[in-house]
């Protein structure tokens, strides 16, 4: 469940929607009015849909499996780079590259290159080469660096996919759907709600509007991940108390075997 309050959400101008001629009629159960031909989203609606996603992602991290964030608008990049970052999970604030997750392989290939001329630069052999030669692999790197740097660690496909504004990023929404990989995204009025997992009711224009929504899914995250250190510590102690209660008792049956023979060693002489 999201700590976020009805105040913050109405400080940061989640209720803001679009025009009333842009709306999206699946959109009417979570629109609380119209205003000056703009329409108001029902931030109780908001709240109740927030803490289905947030009770989502803490699962999610807490089994260990990453959710990928993806927001390439301006008002969206600087927000998601720097609180997805501190959580750990990858993202996409630059250009989606078509087929990231429904041709996976090749974009880990891409990955790879990128080590493979990390491995180059750090080599002795990148000296020898001319200044020209490696001004491009300078450049190829760097370029990699933009598209793919947040995503270098992604080994396997996300388990989620997080969407700042299901219109501008339909390719991204469209390769998780075609790939069944549950889907989070912040929805306004002008889309459609139906065709997100667990759809947050808000305003996707303003960088505060996503800046608290985010900011609780990333403090669900963090929740998850620090239970899953908990269980991690407390199953290592309940591994140790075992090992400890086994070897006690093999040492125990030794103890008993060894008397036994010494015993029938005795037993023996005396006979």
């Amino acid at each position: 469940m999201s700590n976020v309050q009805f105040e913050e959400l109405l400080e940061a101008g989640c209720h803001f929607g679009h025009l009333k001629r842009k709306w999206n009629p699946a959109m009417a159960p979570y629109i609380f009015m119209e205003k000056n031909g703009i329409h108001i989203i029902d931030l109780y609606k908001t709240m109740g849909k927030l803490d289905e996603a947030c009770n989502a992602a803490k699962s999610i991290a807490r089994s260990g499996r990453k959710i990928l964030f993806v927001a390439t608008k301006k008002q969206a990049k600087e927000t998601v780079a720097n609180m997805v970052k501190e959580v750990n999970m990858p993202y996409v604030t630059e250009r989606w590259p078509g087929g990231m997750l429904t041709n996976f392989f090749t974009i880990r290939k891409a990955v790879k290159k990128m080590s493979d001329i990390d491995r180059l630069i750090e080599s002795p052999q990148f000296q020898n080469i001319s200044k020209r030669e490696r001004l491009q692999i300078s450049r190829e790197r760097a370029k990699l660096e933009k598209n793919l740097g947040s995503i270098s660690d992604l080994s396997r496909l996300p388990a989620a996919v997080f969407i700042v504004d299901i219109m501008k990023e339909h390719i991204a929404l469209a390769e998780a759907r075609k790939l069944a990989i549950p889907t989070f995204a912040i929805v306004d009025t002008n889309s459609d709600p139906r065709t997100v997992d667990y759809p947050i009711p808000a305003n996707d224009d303003a960088s505060k509007s996503i800046a608290v929504v985010l900011k609780a899914i990333c403090d669900a995250i963090r929740e998850g991940q620090a239970e899953r250190e908990m269980n991690k510590d407390r199953m290592e102690e309940e591994i140790a108390e075992m090992n400890a209660e086994n070897a006690e008792r093999e040492n125990d049956e030794e103890n008993e075997n060894r008397d036994g023979r010494r015993r029938r060693v005795s037993r023996k002489n005396n006979e």
